[in-house]
Formats: C-alpha cells, structure tokens, sequence
C-alpha cells in the first residue's frame, strides 16, 4: 500500500474507474437523502408548534401507522419490506424527538402572549 492508497491491480483501472463513478453516485444520492431529511425535519418541528398551540399529543399512533403502511406499499425494492420499516422507524423517531422538543419549548418568536 502506498500514502496515496492501495498499488493499481493490472487490468483493473476500468473496474475501479467504474467502482468510483457508483461512488460518486452514491455520494450524490447521500446528500440529496441528508438535504431531504433535514427538509422532512422542519416538517417535524413545525408540526409541533402546532401540536403545542392545538394542545394535542407528539405521539399518533394512528399517524405512525399510516406512514408505515404508506412507504411499505410503495416500495419497489430491492430494499426488503423489514428493511424499509426499519429505516421509517428511525426516521419516524428522530422527528418525533424534534416535534416533542418543539411543542415542549418555548413558543416561537411572534407566538408567544400578547403584551
């Protein structure tokens, strides 16, 4: 192995170049997917501010299971259903955290009593 990384294999630039090119695709996907979570993230924090001023509950059940069931039926694969499930789960979790932070917080600026 050199400092710059492994020795080339002979006969394999066309590969790697390949591998690099899936790569970079890949990389691309990753920061639309961050981009779209971070979006999906506002959604949650805003929803709690709404649950706050509706006095309603962060956790539905109801509304878990139906995004669930939503992203279960409209997946094409190659992602296994238990796979899909898992990664909603945790996304599901992670803006539930954010909607409970902000529906517990302090109300957002202009929101707050009237002086």
């Amino acid at each position: 192995m050199t400092v710059n990384g492994p020795a080339p294999r002979p006969g394999a630039g066309g590969e790697d170049d390949r591998m690099e090119e899936w790569r970079r695709r890949i990389d691309a996907i990753d920061d639309e997917l961050l981009r779209l979570l971070n979006d999906r993230a506002r959604s949650a924090i805003e929803i709690g501010h709404i649950k706050r001023r509706l006095n309603l509950p962060v956790y539905s059940a109801e509304r878990e299971a139906e995004i669930l069931a939503r992203v279960s039926r409209a997946n094409r694969g190659p992602l296994e259903a238990a796979a899909i499930r898992r990664l909603f789960e945790r996304i599901i979790d992670e803006s539930r955290s954010l909607e409970r932070h902000a529906a517990q917080g302090p109300p957002p600026a202009g929101e707050g009593p009237e002086e």
